[in-house]
């Protein structure tokens, strides 16, 4: 699979997980599991107003508050460039998690819009006591296809809230696939600096469209 259609179909189905779960599976989560429950939550409601649906603007704001409390985007930007998080500057830093979390944000939001029949359950999963780190293993389930495994790579904040730093998508790390994805691209471009205003000038232009259209 290509990387960009990797990426849309991966945030895709970690949107998807974020959305209600049946009852059923819903009783009991832990902890990381309950934070991802929560966030599907504020989703459901506005997944009933069908008017909120038309205004882009509105849903990627929407989007980027529901799941910025869930997700550390310090940390996954840092994996996400790797040995180039290291080498960049405070400002590059900086400019790369903000453009990052913006093309995480429209791609969640393109997902909302996309929306179809499906339903997430939660898998058992193994958290000892005081442990700070876990795997959350979903599965999401369409009509007439079989079962994807969605899992995410959490950990718990000095604030003691349960953080998505990595989703893997029937094995297959997102972060892993962005970071050659970033390295590829600052070879061709030769500095990082390039490969940001890249993006965000692709940010830029999408958002536009988006608000135009």
């Amino acid at each position: 699979m290509k990387f960009k259609q990797f990426t849309i179909f991966g945030l895709c189905l970690f949107f998807m997980t974020l959305l209600p779960v049946s009852g059923a599976y819903s009783q009991d989560l832990l902890p990381p599991q309950q934070a991802i429950q929560d966030a599907s939550d504020k989703l459901k409601l506005r997944l009933q107003d069908q008017s909120f649906k038309n205004d882009f603007a509105k849903i990627a704001s929407f989007v980027n508050e529901v799941i910025y409390p869930h997700t550390d985007f310090d940390k996954i930007s840092a994996l996400v460039l790797g040995k180039l998080w290291k080498e960049a500057s405070a400002d590059e830093r900086e400019r790369f998690k903000r453009e990052f979390q913006t093309l995480l944000v429209r791609t969640y939001s393109r997902a909302f819009l996309e929306f179809k029949e499906w339903s997430v359950r939660f898998l058992p999963i193994d958290l000892e006591a005081g442990a700070n780190k876990v795997i959350v293993k979903t599965e999401v389930l369409q009509p007439g296809i079989q079962p994807v495994g969605v899992n995410y790579r959490m950990f718990s904040s000095n604030t003691g809230q349960w953080k998505v730093y990595d989703i893997m998508i029937e094995g297959v790390s997102l972060v892993t696939n962005y970071r050659t994805t970033f390295t590829n691209e600052v070879q061709q471009k030769g500095s990082l600096a390039a490969v940001i205003d890249g993006l965000a000038k692709r940010n830029a232009e999408a958002l536009s469209a988006k608000a135009a259209s």
